[in-house]
């Protein structure tokens, strides 16, 4: 039986109360400057009413872009951008870590061991590293400027290969035996037994690549020269470097309280499975 201690349990809800506090006040600062002027978003201290220009501002940002940012696209443009490269991010991330993992637990090859190490060390190697020769390989290929250039560098990764190999190998001889005997082939083996058990790890481990793929700026910085092609993040920064023209912040925020919705949704959507595979993994 657990002994209730009621002095730790006021601190730790004042703690709780605290974090909730400490993480959402900037959200509802930034949300009452989106519902103001721009005079009045610019003003120190800012108030913490909300205005009256919540249907102007979004409409605005959402469909025509920041009153006098020439380069600023539309927000509505900017998230469908960010949503299918983060879309093809997660998925494919998912199907290429899942199909290497597969092929380094349940395939007797030369080498698997070494293969295995070779991509795991590229965990150590920093993003900036592979920027250049990746984007030499993109450009030549014709790849700026599109969903794929966006996208296919990012696919590969590490992380989801050594999470499922993990995964695999705790999954019982015995069932790939049985498998085997039934007549079931590798694809039929991993499509009817190892997808279902690794479902809950599936879908926590896509929540994590989505927002990675949603949160990309410095590869799209680097490919996306065009303004159609711009995610949201680029398009952010596009807004407060206006050039010459004052930055309106109203706009700028309601951007960024826009910016974080479909992450935002993701998570509470995927909630209750992305927990039980974070759980899951860990047994």
């Amino acid at each position: 039986m657990i002994e209730r201690r009621p002095v730790l349990d006021f601190l730790s809800h004042v703690v709780l109360v605290l974090g909730v506090l400490i993480v959402f006040f900037p959200l509802y600062v930034a949300f009452v400057a989106s519902t103001q002027t721009a005079e009045q978003s610019a003003l120190s201290p800012l108030s913490l009413v909300p205005g009256g220009e919540f249907i102007n501002n979004y409409s605005a940002v959402l469909f025509k872009g920041a009153a006098g940012q020439v380069t600023a696209p539309p927000v509505l443009n900017m998230l469908w951008v960010s949503l299918v490269t983060a879309l093809i991010i997660a998925i494919g991330k998912i199907s290429i870590s899942m199909l290497s993992a597969f092929a380094i637990v349940y395939f007797r090859f030369p080498g698997r061991g070494l293969f295995f190490w070779m991509i795991f060390v590229t965990l150590m190697l920093p993003v900036e590293v592979r920027i250049t020769p990746t984007y030499q390989v993109v450009s030549d290929l014709g790849m700026l400027n599109s969903y794929a250039g966006l996208s296919v560098p990012l696919i590969a990764s590490a992380t989801a290969t050594f999470l499922f190999r993990q995964f695999f190998l705790t999954v019982p001889d015995e069932l790939a035996e049985a498998a085997r005997i039934d007549g079931a082939g590798p694809l039929r083996f991993l499509k009817d037994v190892l997808w279902p058990l690794s479902r809950t790890n599936v879908i926590a481990l896509f929540v994590i690549m989505f927002i990675y793929g949603w949160n990309q700026y410095l590869w799209p910085l680097i490919i996306a020269t065009d303004t159609s092609m711009y995610p949201i993040g680029i398009g952010i920064k596009t807004l407060i470097s206006g050039g010459d023209s004052a930055v309106e912040w109203n706009l700028v925020m309601a951007t960024m309280i826009l910016a974080m919705l479909p992450p935002g949704l993701v998570v509470v959507v995927m909630q209750k499975w992305f927990v039980k595979g974070l759980v899951d993994s860990e047994k």
